[in-house]
Protein backbone atom coordinates (compact mmCIF):
# COMPACT_ATOMS: atom_id res chain seq x y z
CA UNK A 1 0.00 0.00 0.00
CA UNK A 2 1.31 3.41 -0.92
CA UNK A 3 1.65 5.59 2.14
CA UNK A 4 -0.03 8.95 2.20
CA UNK A 5 2.23 11.94 2.77
CA UNK A 6 -0.39 14.27 4.27
CA UNK A 7 0.73 14.84 7.89
CA UNK A 8 -2.82 14.73 9.27
CA UNK A 9 -3.55 11.46 7.50
CA UNK A 10 -0.22 10.07 8.73
CA UNK A 11 -1.17 11.01 12.30
CA UNK A 12 -4.51 9.24 11.83
CA UNK A 13 -2.79 6.18 10.35
CA UNK A 14 -0.52 6.09 13.42
CA UNK A 15 -3.53 6.37 15.71
CA UNK A 16 -5.35 3.65 13.78
CA UNK A 17 -2.46 1.16 13.85
CA UNK A 18 -1.62 1.87 17.49
CA UNK A 19 -5.25 1.64 18.60
CA UNK A 20 -5.83 -1.64 16.77
CA UNK A 21 -2.63 -3.15 18.14
CA UNK A 22 -3.41 -2.07 21.70
CA UNK A 23 -6.98 -3.37 21.44
CA UNK A 24 -5.69 -6.74 20.25
CA UNK A 25 -3.04 -6.82 23.01
CA UNK A 26 -5.67 -5.96 25.62
CA UNK A 27 -7.99 -8.67 24.31
CA UNK A 28 -5.15 -11.19 24.50
CA UNK A 29 -4.55 -10.26 28.14
CA UNK A 30 -8.32 -10.48 28.76
CA UNK A 31 -8.22 -14.10 27.59
CA UNK A 32 -5.16 -15.01 29.64
CA UNK A 33 -5.34 -13.07 32.91
CA UNK A 34 -5.39 -15.15 36.12
CA UNK A 35 -5.06 -14.44 39.81
CA UNK A 36 -6.91 -12.81 42.68
CA UNK A 37 -7.94 -9.79 40.56
CA UNK A 38 -9.14 -11.98 37.69
CA UNK A 39 -12.73 -10.79 37.47
CA UNK A 40 -11.93 -7.09 37.84
CA UNK A 41 -9.11 -7.20 35.29
CA UNK A 42 -11.01 -9.49 32.92
CA UNK A 43 -13.90 -6.99 32.88
CA UNK A 44 -11.66 -3.91 32.66
CA UNK A 45 -9.68 -5.39 29.79
CA UNK A 46 -12.91 -6.20 27.96
CA UNK A 47 -14.19 -2.66 28.41
CA UNK A 48 -10.91 -1.25 27.11
CA UNK A 49 -10.53 -3.49 24.05
CA UNK A 50 -14.20 -3.00 23.13
CA UNK A 51 -13.64 0.76 23.13
CA UNK A 52 -10.45 0.33 21.12
CA UNK A 53 -12.04 -1.74 18.38
CA UNK A 54 -14.90 0.79 18.10
CA UNK A 55 -12.36 3.61 17.84
CA UNK A 56 -10.54 1.81 15.03
CA UNK A 57 -13.62 2.15 12.83
CA UNK A 58 -13.99 5.86 13.63
CA UNK A 59 -10.32 6.54 12.89
CA UNK A 60 -10.44 4.65 9.60
CA UNK A 61 -13.59 6.49 8.56
CA UNK A 62 -11.93 9.84 9.34
CA UNK A 63 -9.04 8.85 7.07
CA UNK A 64 -11.57 8.05 4.33
CA UNK A 65 -13.35 11.37 4.95
CA UNK A 66 -10.01 13.03 4.17
CA UNK A 67 -10.07 11.15 0.85
CA UNK A 68 -7.19 8.82 1.69
CA UNK A 69 -7.21 5.01 1.79
CA UNK A 70 -7.37 3.56 5.27
CA UNK A 71 -4.54 1.12 5.95
CA UNK A 72 -5.47 -2.33 7.15
CA UNK A 73 -4.10 -5.77 7.81
CA UNK A 74 -1.83 -7.13 10.49
CA UNK A 75 1.37 -6.68 8.48
CA UNK A 76 0.55 -3.09 7.53
CA UNK A 77 -0.36 -2.21 11.11
CA UNK A 78 2.81 -3.90 12.36
CA UNK A 79 4.85 -1.64 10.05
CA UNK A 80 3.13 1.49 11.39
CA UNK A 81 2.48 0.84 15.09
CA UNK A 82 4.69 1.82 17.97
CA UNK A 83 2.90 -0.63 20.28
CA UNK A 84 4.62 -3.95 20.98
CA UNK A 85 2.84 -7.29 20.72
CA UNK A 86 1.46 -8.78 23.94
CA UNK A 87 3.99 -10.54 26.10
CA UNK A 88 3.49 -14.24 26.76
CA UNK A 89 3.76 -16.13 30.01
CA UNK A 90 3.42 -13.06 32.22
CA UNK A 91 1.39 -12.49 35.37
CA UNK A 92 -1.40 -9.97 35.81
CA UNK A 93 0.95 -7.34 37.29
CA UNK A 94 3.16 -7.47 34.19
CA UNK A 95 0.08 -7.29 31.97
CA UNK A 96 -1.07 -4.18 33.82
CA UNK A 97 2.37 -2.58 33.56
CA UNK A 98 2.55 -3.37 29.83
CA UNK A 99 -0.90 -1.90 29.19
CA UNK A 100 -0.11 1.22 31.22
CA UNK A 101 3.04 1.77 29.16
CA UNK A 102 1.15 1.20 25.90
CA UNK A 103 -1.68 3.57 26.83
CA UNK A 104 0.81 6.26 27.85
CA UNK A 105 2.70 5.78 24.57
CA UNK A 106 -0.47 6.15 22.50
CA UNK A 107 -1.53 9.21 24.50
CA UNK A 108 1.76 10.96 23.68
CA UNK A 109 1.51 10.00 20.01
CA UNK A 110 -2.09 11.21 19.84
CA UNK A 111 -1.09 14.52 21.42
CA UNK A 112 1.43 15.00 18.63
CA UNK A 113 -1.36 14.21 16.16
CA UNK A 114 -3.57 16.85 17.76
CA UNK A 115 -0.83 19.44 17.31
CA UNK A 116 -0.39 18.43 13.67
CA UNK A 117 -4.12 18.63 12.97
CA UNK A 118 -4.35 22.03 14.65
CA UNK A 119 -1.36 23.34 12.68
CA UNK A 120 -3.00 22.15 9.44
CA UNK A 121 -6.35 23.73 10.30
CA UNK A 122 -8.26 20.47 10.82
CA UNK A 123 -10.28 20.95 14.02
CA UNK A 124 -12.38 17.83 13.44
CA UNK A 125 -9.36 15.54 13.46
CA UNK A 126 -7.86 17.48 16.38
CA UNK A 127 -11.08 16.97 18.37
CA UNK A 128 -11.23 13.27 17.51
CA UNK A 129 -7.63 12.69 18.58
CA UNK A 130 -8.08 14.81 21.72
CA UNK A 131 -10.99 12.59 22.73
CA UNK A 132 -8.77 9.54 22.26
CA UNK A 133 -6.06 11.10 24.47
CA UNK A 134 -8.68 11.37 27.23
CA UNK A 135 -9.64 7.69 26.77
CA UNK A 136 -6.04 6.47 26.98
CA UNK A 137 -5.19 8.69 29.94
CA UNK A 138 -8.22 7.29 31.79
CA UNK A 139 -7.31 3.71 30.81
CA UNK A 140 -3.80 4.16 32.20
CA UNK A 141 -5.20 5.64 35.42
CA UNK A 142 -7.64 2.77 35.87
CA UNK A 143 -4.88 0.23 35.27
CA UNK A 144 -2.57 2.02 37.72
CA UNK A 145 -5.38 1.73 40.32
CA UNK A 146 -4.99 -2.06 40.24
CA UNK A 147 -1.36 -1.73 41.29
CA UNK A 148 -2.45 -0.10 44.54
Amino acid sequence: MTRNTDPVVKALEQALADTFTLALKTQTYHWNVVGPNFLGLHNLFEEQYTDGFAAVDELAERIRALDAPAPGGLQVFKEITKIADPKTGIDSKAMIDDLIESNEKISKSLQAGVETAEEKGDPSTADMLTARVTVHDKAAWMLRSFRG
